[in-house]
């Protein structure tokens, strides 16, 4: 029912994963207006956007959604706000998000941070030797974990121990700018349906009485 007519294939899905189609303005639209239309008091779809914007300062990619859903169900928030608030970590942003929590976790643990390029980079050699240990297991092949392990002491762990603080940060005020906003949304939004509401009614009331009258002057005319 809700399935695309036309699949997309693997290259659309990357391609849109970096560049939304429409580009990333009206994906920033569609976000903000489906955050806007969520049915919940202010203060709790907010602390969704604050678990959304959390999660993206944590280094399990593709775990973002799961991370955030979690944590908004732990806070009694809104859970489709978290899951949209992890929107902050895209392509555009994840570059900064990296280098601000790698260099703070190695300030932290005492450690020299690795430059951006080899932080990324790692991430996608640990996914492959990963994959390939994990072949290991069925074929005759011999498992390497040193570069899983030099991969989680440079980067993996001063990613995790870095990412907490500026995280929270970044969560704490993304809570505080979208909590008054969303709530003077919701409070004008509440007084445009109430005013609609009246025009109707009044309307309803009005038909309601010229037909008494019409029904008054049909008895009048008929009794005479």
């Amino acid at each position: 029912m809700f399935k695309r007519r036309t699949p997309r294939t693997y290259l659309e899905v990357v391609s849109e994963s970096l560049y939304p189609k429409g580009g990333w303005r009206r994906a920033a639209r569609y976000v903000v207006h489906r955050l806007r239309r969520l049915p919940d008091p202010a203060h709790k779809i907010s602390r969704g956007i604050a678990a959304g914007v959390f999660t993206c300062f944590t280094p399990f990619f593709g775990l973002h959604f799961l991370i955030a859903g979690a944590l908004a169900w732990a806070m009694r928030a809104n859970i489709v706000a978290a899951l949209l608030a992890t929107f902050f970590g895209n392509p555009l942003t994840f570059p900064f998000i990296a280098a601000i929590s790698v260099e703070t976790g190695a300030f932290i643990m005492g450690e020299r941070p690795l430059p951006l390029p080899l932080i990324f980079g790692s991430f996608s050699d640990a996914a492959t030797d990963l994959w390939r240990n994990f072949v290991a297991i069925f074929t005759a092949d011999t498992a390497h974990w040193l570069g899983l392990a030099h991969f989680w002491d440079r980067v993996f762990f001063p990613y995790l121990v870095g990412g907490f603080l500026p995280g929270l940060a970044a969560g704490i005020a993304a809570y505080f700018l979208a909590n008054p906003l969303i709530a003077a949304y919701q409070k004008a939004r509440l007084a445009r349906l109430k005013k609609k509401f009246a025009k109707r009614r009044e309307r309803v009331i009005s038909r309601r009485i010229e037909k008494e009258k019409a029904e008054a002057v049909s008895k009048r005319a008929a009794a005479e």
